[in-house]
């Protein structure tokens, strides 16, 4: 066993807009570093969290990227392995960019470092879910396998854990503006309906083919067409305070499309060209800052690397 490894896991945006617990992409920054270390008795243990405000538990059970690292360990057959973790949060916290997602994969991509790479990383993956599922309470993939895997990827069977990755064009370019509220994941599953009407389901399913069409075709305009959501995006926009003036200043600027990421409270925006994107984070960002709204922007390409070792 090595000395130590450090794993860089990135922030990812889940849903994008049409692609309810079924579609998501990793950005390039930001994201989790976590260092798995030999440890000095047997089991796994957390022995430091920073970036996190206290809030986070160092209780193996009770840790997304404890709860991940051991189920990979029980998985091989090492459940007594004595390992030291560390999680190094440079993320913020429900923030909708897949937080909990990113210290899972992490945090399996650093242990199975340490004993010697025994599985290839597309197999961490069940791992990683099991992991982020003590965030939230739901067992889904959207910010997973991105954040895992790397650039835009589907979630075709979820309980299989299936996936593909979906190409993306050269040049497409997201931007995630943060304002500092907070929304938790477990609130806003629970204000979703559980019925939509039949008119809803045609036009998400059909904006779903387009825009995965789109990515593939490298067919910008049929991207920006098809970036709507017409089912979550209507009940969770009233938890973020002026969203709807944002929205309006991205689609202003240039954007391909622009919707909540993941539960929220981050919205994201696509485009196709860096300077609409930086023209649309100063708006989007005065909009939040005259309404008292601390927010913060990123502004990435796609990450098509995953989590890897640093």
């Amino acid at each position: 066993m090595s000395a130590g490894v450090k794993a860089f896991a990135p922030a990812s945006v889940a849903n994008v807009a049409c692609g309810f617990d079924v579609l998501g992409f990793a950005l390039e920054r930001p994201g989790d570093e976590i260092i798995a270390k030999p440890g000095d008795t047997p089991g796994l243990k957390i022995t430091k969290i920073t970036g996190d405000g206290g809030l986070l538990p160092k209780e193996v059970a009770k840790n997304t990227a404890g709860v991940a690292a051991q189920s990979l360990l029980d998985s091989l057959g090492r459940a007594s392995e004595p390992i030291s973790l560390e999680i190094h949060k440079k993320m913020p916290f429900s923030s909708g960019l897949g937080s909990s997602a990113a210290s899972a994969c992490g945090a399996v991509v650093a242990v199975n470092k340490l004993l010697g790479n025994p599985l290839e990383k597309k197999d961490l993956l069940p791992f990683a879910v099991l992991g982020e599922q003590i965030a939230d309470g739901a067992y889904h993939a959207d910010n997973v396998a991105p954040s895992l895997l790397g650039g835009m990827v589907l979630i075709q069977d979820t309980q299989k854990l299936s996936w593909c990755r979906i190409h993306t064009p050269k040049g497409l370019l997201a931007l995630v503006i943060y304002p500092q509220i907070k929304i938790l994941t477990r609130e806003a599953r629970e204000i979703i309906s559980p019925t939509i009407t039949l008119a809803q389901h045609i036009k998400q399913s059909s904006n779903l083919a387009g825009l995965i069409l789109g990515l593939v075709n490298s067919d910008f305009g049929l991207i920006g067409e098809s970036l709507e959501d017409v089912v979550i995006e209507p009940q969770r926009a009233k938890l973020i305070p002026g969203f709807a003036e944002v929205k309006a200043a991205a689609l202003d600027a240039g954007a391909l499309g622009c919707s909540i990421s993941g539960a929220g409270p981050s919205i994201f925006a696509l485009f196709d060209n860096s300077l609409k994107a930086e023209i649309a984070q100063e708006k989007m960002l005065n909009i939040f800052s005259a309404r008292g709204v601390s927010a913060e922007g990123f502004l990435s390409a796609m990450n098509h690397q995953g989590t890897y070792i640093c």
